[in-house]
Order: structure tokens, then C-alpha cells, then sequence
């Protein structure tokens, strides 16, 4: 007699990409309520009530807060679609591949784009952006947007240098943020950084599965949005920032994702934010304990090449010329039971990333870095040794 049952391995598999990430059995359970009809005050309470967590969150209380059913390419193009106008142009820093890709997106929807250079393995070029503000003295750009941290490289930019060059050069320029990577695992204070948009979605330090994305909107940027930016309809906030619940999602809410929601900033704020953030740094500095161990054979090394910049979302490691950094990673999925994330753009073919977000503690962190030894010595992929005592000594050390 056949099973109706597709076999499995045992146990569970662990997630190390930087989204999705692991989502916890909490906010699964909530998002399994049964549906109602959007009438019910009960609603209305939950969607407050996520708007009242992110504001806390982003530490932002008096910004409005717009969610959407879609994931952070989506809300790339929110912000894009109100903060630009044929007048403007709205200016990406460059920072790897998420950044070229917002701005192709942007460029997509015929809006004009200035970038700024960026140097593999660094932070955002902060005196780049102060270099095209000067240039710019008839004021056209509109919007200086960056993003926090590139998943791609594993990269986290000084959001207060930005913040202070653009002070300096007396531009008014809006600032914009995304946090997509960055939201939920490293400090981020909206209002103390100046900064007027951010952005992000659910699937990352937010511990949901993917599909809701939010931005965050200050007065000054909801009113230059409102005076300058082109008619748009889905995207714009102006329809949304309504208590009519049919329009501020411009039609059904994402009901699920909002439960959700709801769950996932109450484990954050019930943990305190400040050990969200310091368990993060500690499980990031464990994986790269482990990846210095590593590189001693020369097979392998850290991307980020800024001590200051790494994430504590994702590390990015570098492998050697005629290694396959995609068949280490099938090897360590399907035998060894870790999902780690490839290459991607220009960094495709050439590293393997390592996420530590989200819903992570230690147990899981050093299961995941024994099953890639274990798939490197699998694949024949010279390291060096004492990688797992090195991340073993960290956490030792830095556990509180």
C-alpha cells in the first residue's frame, strides 16, 4: 500500500538565508485566524494596533504609516511613485546590487535617476552624495534614498553620516531609507536619524512569511508628495491616509499578515529591543569568528572589507576562484539541512551568505555553521580549522 505521505527527513530544516527567515510558531498560529468581514471593530483595532507597533518600532510616533500587500520591491515603488514628479529627480546612493536594482525599477517607470559610484566591499559613499547635492543647485533632486543594509554583500551603511553630509550641504532634499534588511535587527530611530520616508516588508527581522511591505511617511514629506508628486492611484498615499479601511489598502486588507504582524512586535518589544539588537551582533560576530577560522586555507574570506559595516542581518563570504559557491549550498541543503542564500548580481557565482535574523538564538546558529563545514569538507573545500571553536568562543564570550 502506498503512502499518501511525501517522505522527509527528519527534524526541521534550518533557514539561513536573509529572507525568508524563520518565522515563529506564534506568529504562524495568529496568522491562522479564521477571516471576518472588514466591519468588524475588530479590525479596525488590529490594524491600529500594528500601526501603533511600527511607529514605536521606527520611533516615530507622528508619522503615518501605509502598509501594502506586496514585498519590499513593492513599496520601492511607492515611494518612488510619490516622490517624484517631471521636475525632479530623485537621486539612489549606490551601495551593491539593491541599490542598482531600485534604481532600474525606478527608471522603469520613466522617473529620472541620478546614482551615486559604490566600491565593492564598502559603505556608502557619503561625500558621493555630497558631491551631486552641490551639483545640484537649482534643487531638482528631490529625494536622496538608500538603503541600509545590502543583502546582497552584508553591508550596513552610517545612516547618520548621510543624514549629517546632507545637512552640510543645505540641500532639501527628502531622506529615504530602506530598511528592509535592517528593520527589527540593528538600531534604527527614524525621527533622531531625520530621516522623512522609510520602507521595509515582513520577511526578514520581522519574523513573518513575505508579503506585506510598509512605509513610513513624515509630514514633510506626505506635504511635498501632495503638492508636486504625478497622479498615481494603488501606491499613493494620499487615498490611503483615510480610517476607511477599504481605501487605506485600496481595497481588502491583508488580514493574515496583519495578525501577524500584530504578534510579531509584541515578541520584540516583549525580548526589549536593545537585546533584539545585541543578540543579532552576537550571532553575527559568531558566523564571522567562524568564517576568519575559515579563510586561513585561502579557499574563502569576508566580503565586507569595512570593519564598521558589517551586517548584523547576513554575512557575505568570498569564495576562490574554482569554487561553486551554488553547489556548496545544494550539498548543504539537501544533505546537511541549511538553506543559505547565493550571489546575486555581480556577486553571483562568486559568494555564499550566511543570514542571522529574525527569530535566531545560539543553538540555531551553530547548526548552521556545522553543516556548512560539513558541507565544504563534502565538496572539498579547503578551510581552516577550529572554525566552530572560534564561533563557540565568541558566544562565550559575548553571551550576557
Amino acid at each position: 500500500m502506498n503512502s499518501p505521505i511525501t517522505p522527509r527527513l527528519p527534524g526541521i530544516r534550518f533557514v539561513h538565508s536573509p529572507g525568508p527567515t524563520h518565522v515563529p510558531d506564534e506568529v504562524m498560529h495568529a496568522m491562522q485566524r479564521p477571516m471576518t468581514d472588514l466591519a468588524d471593530p475588530r479590525v479596525a483595532a488590529l490594524v491600529a494596533a500594528c500601526e501603533k507597533g511600527m511607529k514605536s518600532l521606527l520611533k516615530s510616533p507622528q508619522s503615518d504609516i501605509f502598509f501594502y500587500a506586496s514585498n519590499g520591491h513593492g513599496v520601492w515603488e511607492a515611494a518612488a511613485a510619490n516622490l517624484a514628479s517631471d521636475q525632479h529627480s530623485l537621486l539612489i546612493a549606490g551601495s551593491g546590487h539593491f541599490s542598482d536594482q531600485w534604481a532600474l525599477q525606478t527608471e522603469a517607470l520613466g522617473l529620472s535617476v541620478l546614482r551615486t559610484p559604490h566600491t565593492a566591499g564598502h559603505r556608502i559613499d557619503t561625500q558621493a552624495i555630497c558631491k551631486a547635492l552641490k551639483e545640484d543647485t537649482e534643487h531638482r533632486i528631490s529625494a536622496v534614498m538608500v538603503v541600509h543594509t545590502d543583502t546582497a554583500s552584508g553591508i550596513t551603511s552610517d545612516l547618520m553620516a548621510i543624514r549629517q553630509v546632507m545637512d552640510q550641504c543645505k540641500h532639501p532634499a527628502l531622506y529615504v531609507v530602506d530598511v528592509v534588511a535592517s528593520l527589527g535587527a540593528a538600531p534604527f530611530d527614524m525621527d533622531a536619524l531625520g530621516v522623512d520616508v522609510c520602507l521595509g516588508s515582513s520577511q526578514k527581522g520581522l519574523m513573518m512569511p513575505p508579503g506585506l511591505g510598509f512605509v513610513a511617511v513624515n509630514a514633510k514629506a506626505f506635504a511635498w508628495s501632495q503638492a508636486h508628486a504625478k497622479p498615481r492611484f494603488y501606491w499613493s498615499w494620499l487615498e490611503r491616509k483615510t480610517n476607511t479601511q477599504s481605501e487605506k489598502f485600496c481595497g481588502t486588507p491583508p488580514l493574515a499578515h496583519l495578525a501577524g504582524l500584530e504578534v510579531s512586535l509584541g515578541l520584540l518589544q516583549a525580548e526589549g529591543l536593545d537585546a533584539v539588537f545585541a543578540r543579532h551582533q552576537r550571532l553575527g560576530g559568531a558566523v564571522r569568528a567562524a568564517v576568519t577560522a575559515w579563510s586561513s586555507a585561502n579557499s574563502l574570506k569576508l566580503h565586507c572589507l569595512d570593519p564598521e559595516g558589517f551586517s548584523a542581518s547576513v554575512t557575505a563570504i568570498e569564495v576562490a576562484l574554482g569554487i561553486d559557491p551554488e553547489a556548496l549550498r545544494v550539498v548543504a541543503r539537501e544533505k546537511f539541512q541549511v538553506a543559505m542564500a547565493g550571489g546575486l548580481g555581480p556577486l553571483a557565482g562568486r559568494v555564499f551568505r550566511i543570514g542571522h535574523l529574525g527569530d535566531m538564538n545560539e543553538p540555531m546558529i551553530l547548526g548552521a555553521l556545522a553543516g556548512i563545514e560539513a558541507a565544504m569538507t563534502v565538496q572539498k573545500v579547503p578551510y581552516g580549522p577550529n572554525g566552530m571553536a572560534a564561533a563557540i568562543a565568541y558566544l562565550a564570550q559575548h553571551t550576557p
